[in-house]
């Protein structure tokens, strides 16, 4: 100290730690709220789990609908389903039985 006075830090130490702050506030909330940041991450995980179970049961239904099919083809001929089916669209009944609407 001379005369009493204290001696200022430089004004480029001052801006180097004011730009190194800055960056590192930047960087930190880009790391946390970004496109590619972890919010983003949960997300997209979260997205991707609905969709595979989606996935999943449209592939069950897809393979109720190919047995269906298999079952009413012309190779092999389910005469129950075919029954179920011709009551269904057709609106057929037999005697025997009530019908309720």
């Amino acid at each position: 100290m001379i005369n009493g006075q204290r001696k200022r830090p430089p004004l480029g130490a001052v801006m180097y730690f004011v730009v190194a702050g800055t960056l590192a506030t930047y960087f930190t909330f880009a790391a946390v709220q970004g496109d590619h940041g972890v919010f983003s991450r949960v997300q997209i995980m979260a997205e991707a789990e609905k969709l595979t179970e989606e996935r999943d049961r449209l592939k069950s239904e897809v393979n109720e609908l190919r047995n269906r099919t298999r079952r009413l083809s012309d190779q092999y001929l389910d005469l129950d389903l075919l029954d179920q089916q011709a009551r269904d669209v057709l609106g057929y009944t037999r005697q025997d039985e009530i019908v309720i609407r």
